[in-house]
């Protein structure tokens, strides 16, 4: 398992607490930032001549409200770490998987992909007054997008690899830390990071998953409890929009990903 990090103090945290619980973990830190393409670039590169080959991809980073900001390649902080960071990276490492029986993507989008409405003339915020929860919504429709759109095209050219979402529901992390109110409500409402993990887990090796499911809390509006497939909203379905962000998301990233 390689746990791939922006952060190397925070990722051989990680290993370490790892390994103290379960000492034979096959588990290694690669350094990696999604808001980067070069860093993309570079471990993909590393990563393919280590490796080869790639039986799950979780494309979890995640990034929640910040302050309008830009991404070294001058895309919106949210949509470029969010998206366009996991379009290239499942790109570069698409070749591998399609290699690997039986492998999987699981795309982590999030339940407030309810209020995304991308607006393809100003995807970096550049026009209009910027609104983070707003920029934020539009990122985790994106991820649905993607995760369709790329089912779709994995179906079409052999079925491998299996690509499925999830989402944690109202899980309490560092996400929230831009997000003053939601980190308030994360003491009375939120649910541990144990629990948020599992819609995702069951995404990667659910023995019924099908590509193009999409997985999340099976509580009051899923926002708690064990895991269950889900329903995201008819806009995230909309398949001309999927096509236009994934065109969109070549031109942007320069990364052609080929089936």
């Amino acid at each position: 398992m390689i746990i791939a990090v922006r952060d190397q103090q925070k990722g051989d945290a990680a290993v370490e607490k790892i390994k103290k619980h379960y000492p034979e973990a096959g588990v290694s830190m690669m350094m990696l930032d999604l808001a980067s393409l070069k860093s993309i670039k570079n471990f993909a590169e590393a990563f393919k001549a280590k490796y080869e080959k790639l039986d799950l991809l979780i494309n979890n980073a995640g990034v929640m409200m910040p302050p309008h900001s830009k991404t070294e390649d001058d895309f919106e902080l949210q949509m470029g770490t969010n998206h366009f960071g996991h379009f290239a990276l499942t790109g570069l490492l698409l070749d591998l998987m399609k290699n690997t029986p039986g492998s999987r993507i699981v795309n982590v989008s999030s339940s407030g992909h309810n209020y995304g409405k991308i607006n393809f003339d100003d995807l970096n915020w550049e026009k209009r007054n910027y609104k983070a929860m707003n920029a934020y919504a539009d990122s985790k429709i994106a991820n649905l997008y993607f995760t369709y759109e790329l089912s779709r095209r994995v179906e079409k050219n052999g079925g491998n690899p299996l690509v499925t979402a999830a989402h944690p529901g109202w899980t309490a992390t560092e996400l929230q830390r831009h997000a003053g109110v939601f980190n308030f409500l994360n003491r009375f409402v939120a649910q541990d990071i144990t629990m948020g993990a599992l819609p995702t887990l069951y995404a990667a090796v659910g023995h019924d998953v099908k590509s193009g499911d999409y997985y999340g809390p099976a509580g009051f509006r899923e926002m708690r409890g064990y895991p269950k497939q889900v329903d995201s909203n008819a806009l995230s379905k909309d398949e001309t929009n999927a096509k236009r962000l994934w065109d969109v998301s070549e031109a942007l990233t320069g990364i052609k990903i080929e089936m």
